[in-house]
């Protein structure tokens, strides 16, 4: 009796296997040379006029001139960008749903205890889109006239400055938290929704100071509205010349620059998110973008899709150290 071939039901399965393995690449090479071929939604975290909103739609505009296809922007705010994120984190993988956020989507993490979604498991990091400093502004009316005016009333009068930020978890949150506790003061917090919410309570009165994005702020900054104290980055930003960083002004270790990225849900392939990173990186080049970026107070970031989610990873460990020494117990 002849021998039977006992490897031969083991060979027909994984070539197979193979065939499959080849098929389902060349679709996903296939899907990313062909995307996009409708409507592209982007949900950005904060509210209209925010600085992710201005950033978000300056780069989703050229994002649809190359694309040839529209790129919605689509405001979904509150919650420090934790419900625009989950949103995105329960979309389809096929890159027609994508997330604007600013670096709330690296503090949520250490801020709250139970978020809809798990940061490190349910998104793909696609691509950095700029980076900013926050400009602590207080109203033209008010009598600060510098970064120690502020902190020297603030000593003198513990809990009684109203201090706005862009909801718990936000960057300008954790600005604040950053710089409080390296000015060693204590003031009152406001949360609001977003930024134009805290800008307008600053006009009413009911809010003191704000580290408001200099994107966001610039116009009630040059108008005369809003008088600038200091920038949270370690150098002065070329549209505001005259305005000192934290560390000139009095206060050190308090830098905290806000960026901002974009992310689609996790199992996006491969192809497909390196070829938005790419064309992301060419909307950035345009210079065109790169003036509106910065004659708003943004310079561009530069990364590809496994840099960028080595940053996020670095940003998220990092904020975690900043809430636990500000002693913030997540909500």
């Amino acid at each position: 009796m002849p021998a039977r071939n006992h490897n031969k039901g083991g060979s027909m399965k994984a070539w197979l296997g193979l065939l499959m393995a080849a098929s389902a690449a060349l679709a996903m090479q296939a899907f990313g040379q062909g995307y996009p071929n409708k409507p592209v939604h982007v949900i950005i975290s904060f509210t209209p006029g925010s600085s992710t909103d201005i950033v978000g739609r300056i780069v989703s505009q050229k994002l649809s001139d190359i694309w040839n296809q529209p790129v919605v922007p689509e405001n979904r705010a509150g919650a420090g960008g934790s419900i625009g994120s989950a949103i995105v984190a329960k979309a389809a993988a096929d890159g027609y749903t994508l997330l604007i956020n600013s670096n709330a989507h690296s503090v949520n993490p250490a801020i709250y205890a139970k978020l809809p979604y798990d940061t490190a498991k349910d998104f793909t990091d696609i691509a950095p889109l700029a980076l900013q400093p926050n400009v602590l502004v207080v109203n033209a009316g008010a009598p600060y006239k510098s970064l120690m005016d502020l902190v020297n009333a603030a000593k003198a009068n513990p809990g009684a400055i109203n201090w706005g930020h862009a909801g718990i978890g936000s960057g300008t949150h954790l600005n604040t938290e950053k710089f409080i506790a390296a000015a060693n003061v204590n003031v009152t917090q406001v949360p609001f929704k977003g930024t134009p919410e805290v800008i307008q309570a600053m006009f009413s009165g009911s809010v003191d100071c704000y580290w408001v994005p200099i994107s966001a702020g610039m116009s009630h900054i040059k108008s005369g509205k809003l008088r600038p104290l200091a920038v949270s980055t370690a150098k002065r930003n070329p549209t505001l010349p005259d305005v000192p960083t934290t560390g000139e002004a009095g206060v050190k270790d308090a830098d905290a620059p806000l960026w901002f990225g974009l992310w689609g849900p996790t199992g996006m392939p491969a192809d497909l998110v390196n070829k938005i990173n790419i064309d992301v990186r060419r909307a950035l080049a345009d210079p065109g973008v790169k003036e509106r970026l910065a004659n708003l107070g943004n310079d561009t970031m530069d990364m590809s899709p496994q840099e960028f989610a080595r940053f996020v990873r670095s940003e998220i460990e990092d904020y975690q150290r900043v809430v636990r020494n500000a002693g913030i117990k997540p909500q």
